[in-house]
């Protein structure tokens, strides 16, 4: 056998494993369904040379969680608008302690500013809407929910990859299970990484020889700043901004996958919130217009897609560098944000998909989710059909698209 071949048998027994792992467990079937996948992840762990004592004190005794199953079924029902969302994660409670917290640390935001190019307002910025400057680090087992999610068939692979990585953290930090608590999705500590995350980034910030991001803000700061780091974040560069799109724009210029120099966008009549011409730097940018041409409008550069490695919500990604900017005494958003709470069911969504996909466009698998393919047939349809081709979902889209 060629080593090619045996590196394809290994892959293929990796994802029978896998497999096997996801069907170990019925949630219907309670304990007794967990308690066969329990088993079989111990083996898994016993084959990686976890140490046996680890594999019997910490993952023998772990528990099925139903909560975690039923939070990770009700994401994909969220249906807050990005104008609700924007007005809830950056609120002049956040912005308010944000200041203080930036004012707290100078001398930790100045090192990690010289260390990694980050500064320290875009790390206050993470650390407010992970868990709201330490307010709400998450109280679950981190190794109940990560077994609980390695069961369950919808993402068995990548939990049983963090639950492993979590058990030789354990080994190798010297840590004890019950210390590990977090989110219901398995994220820990004041910037919530996940157990992949820290194995990778976290870095001991305060120089007591091991690293605490539960209770050592140094190092959760520091972890964060190396991560960004990691993730490809430009020292002396911005996320973005918010703009101003004259009346004429071609918005069917919109999109992360449209990215333009900055003379192109200063050509097409684009300003700053102030009104004032964008800059004239040897940048490229995309807009984006997360509520359509009625809501406010951004021009982001690259440091956005490092937010959005933290965080593939760009909802999540405007929110960060929104509060970056408030917390050093940037304003409100300029075009304000349009009174809609919700965004279009999941239901509804999937239907405008296969009503795309039935005059000729392509918006990926049919899922009810509004990501980037399905804006961008959206933009396609709105265009042949003479509409402004913003690839928002409003009411009148929607209804004419259903009158087809």
């Amino acid at each position: 056998m060629t080593y090619m071949q045996r590196v394809l048998l290994g892959f293929i027994l990796l994802l029978v494993g896998f497999a096997a792992l996801a069907q170990a467990v019925d949630p219907d079937a309670g304990e007794g369904g967990f308690a066969a996948c329990r088993s079989a992840l111990a083996d898994e762990a016993r084959s990686r040379g976890i140490p046996e004592r680890i594999v019997s004190e910490a993952l023998l005794s772990v528990r099925y969680q139903p909560r975690v199953i039923e939070l990770d079924r009700e994401q994909p029902e969220f249906r807050q608008s990005f104008a609700a969302y924007l007005r809830v994660r950056v609120s002049e409670a956040r912005i308010t302690t944000g200041r203080l917290m930036l004012a707290s640390y100078p001398e930790l935001w100045s090192r990690l500013l010289a260390e990694y190019g980050v500064p320290g307002r875009y790390l206050v910025a993470f650390w407010g809407l992970e868990t709201n400057y330490g307010g709400y680090l998450g109280n679950m087992p981190t190794l109940d929910v990560l077994a609980t999610l390695a069961c369950d068939e919808r993402r068995s692979s990548f939990f049983t990859e963090q639950l492993m990585t979590a058990l030789g953290l354990l080994d190798r930090e010297g840590l004890e299970p019950e210390t590990l608590r977090g989110s219901w999705a398995g994220a820990m500590g004041h910037t919530q990484f996940m157990p992949s995350t820290w194995r990778d980034h976290a870095v001991d910030g305060d120089g007591d020889g091991r690293v605490d991001l539960w209770n050592s803000i140094p190092d959760a700061m520091t972890s964060a700043a190396n991560y960004l780091s990691g993730l490809g974040w430009q020292p002396g560069e911005r996320w973005g901004r918010e703009v101003r799109l004259p009346e004429d724009f071609p918005y069917i210029q919109t999109g992360l996958d449209q990215r333009r120099p900055l003379a192109h966008w200063r050509d097409l009549g684009v300003r700053t919130a102030s009104g004032a011409p964008i800059p004239n730097a040897n940048l490229e940018g995309a807009i984006l217009v997360p509520m359509g041409h009625r809501g406010p409008a951004f021009l982001v550069y690259s440091n956005f897609d490092a937010i959005l490695e933290w965080n593939r919500s760009q909802s999540y990604a405007i929110a960060v560098g929104h509060l970056a900017d408030r917390l050093i005494g940037g304003g409100g958003l300029a075009g304000g944000l349009p009174e809609v709470e919700r965004s279009p069911a999941r239901a509804t969504i999937r239907a405008l998909q296969e009503r795309l996909i039935e005059l000729g466009h392509d918006p990926g698998e049919p899922d009810g989710l509004m990501g980037p393919a399905t804006r961008d047939a959206l933009r396609d349809w709105q265009a042949t059909a003479g509409r402004i081709a913003d690839g928002y979902p409003d009411p009148d889209t929607l209804q004419m698209l259903g009158d087809l």
